[in-house]
């Protein structure tokens, strides 16, 4: 009986840590600089090429702006990704069963969401690139 309580000690803290580990901060992506001699048609292109290749749902287009849906499983996405002449941001919009919530000013989400978002922000910046030495 000793040895259990002894066990349940310092398992629980542990629970409890891995518990709390499911969110991590949510910080956008740093803007991704747009190569030089590349259109707009160019950095559209590149842009729905990342997302679409991660599978994001591109929901609405503007000049300037294109906003994306994440659909799996149960976790809902959405983020703006908006870009000029010379940058390209990846912002976060709204989210559903991703555990958003802010707390003394900061954001924290589900663990996952951040390596979406960069595995779409490597892919764009690959493509940019890419498309550069052409």
């Amino acid at each position: 009986m000793q040895i259990r309580r002894s066990w349940l000690i310092v398992l629980l803290p542990l629970m409890l840590l891995l518990m709390g580990a499911r969110q991590a901060p949510l910080n956008d992506p740093d803007p991704i600089m747009i190569p030089q001699g590349l259109s707009g048609e160019q950095v559209v292109k590149e842009i729905k090429r990342a997302l679409i290749g991660r599978n994001w749902t591109i929901t609405n287009e503007q000049q300037g702006r294109i906003d994306s849906t994440l659909n799996l499983r149960d976790h809902v996405a959405r983020i703006a990704v908006s870009y000029d002449a010379e940058r390209i941001s990846v912002a976060y919009v709204s989210s559903e069963n991703l555990k958003f919530e802010e707390k003394k000013g900061e954001r924290y989400i589900h663990k996952n969401y951040m390596s979406w978002v960069n595995n779409v922000v490597v892919d764009l910046n690959r493509g940019l690139q890419l498309q550069a030495l052409d």
